[in-house]
């Protein structure tokens, strides 16, 4: 592929990344409660894997065609969605609560990344609707692992980006407790209104 198009593929994948959305507020709250961000980006970045392996297979396409499919996973998504801003705002994290002692394990800390993504369903939808553009069917790269080339210079920036803001947080807000109580506060509430939105423009748009 043209180192062209490569690298305007990464300049339009890394202004993804830097938009704010749920994957920005779980990251956030991680950096916040837990003694690293790794484990919950290391389950995000997972699930941004699986779905370029998917959208490479063909698989995504024909979930985006079932309008059905569409629809469960987006009711699932913004539930889990609103289930966890719901668990922030009950219990938001801030430098004095996020000890060790109450940091979830390794292992929660992974699954809960991979649901904030995977139950995401603007993850599947933008994969779909971005990447394919910057495929060249003439190429001598066949045009599935084109998709798998891109998906991990996605993955890559996404990397960088959610690695920064996770302990940027806890450097950051960790000497500024009252910030850093409002920052989690803000982040559960742009998970609910994150998955209202979804259901807003699904169910009524």
């Amino acid at each position: 592929m043209p180192l062209s198009t490569l690298s305007t593929f990464w300049v339009v994948s890394t202004l993804m990344v830097l938009t704010p959305g749920a994957d920005w507020a779980y990251t956030i709250s991680s950096g916040l409660k837990n003694k690293s961000v790794v484990p919950a980006i290391s389950g995000m970045l997972t699930d941004y894997m699986a779905v370029t392996v998917i959208v490479a297979s063909g698989v995504g396409v024909l979930v985006a065609a079932n309008p059905q499919a569409l629809t469960a996973l987006t009711v699932i998504g913004c539930a889990y969605l609103v289930w966890l801003g719901v668990g922030i705002l009950r219990h938001p994290a801030t430098p004095e609560i996020g000890d060790a002692s109450d940091s979830p394990s390794i292992f929660r800390q992974y699954v809960k990344g991979f649901g904030v993504s995977g139950l995401n369903p603007k993850v599947m939808l933008l994969y779909l609707a971005l990447i394919p553009q910057f495929t060249i069917p003439t190429a001598n790269i066949p045009v599935p692992w084109q998709i798998v080339l891109l998906g991990l210079i996605h993955i890559t920036s996404t990397a960088i980006v959610y690695l920064s803001v996770g302990y940027s947080a806890k450097r950051v807000l960790g000497a500024r407790p009252s910030l850093a109580l409002f920052i989690s506060r803000l982040s559960g509430v742009l998970m609910i209104a994150i998955a209202a939105l979804m259901i807003f423009q699904r169910f009524v748009v």
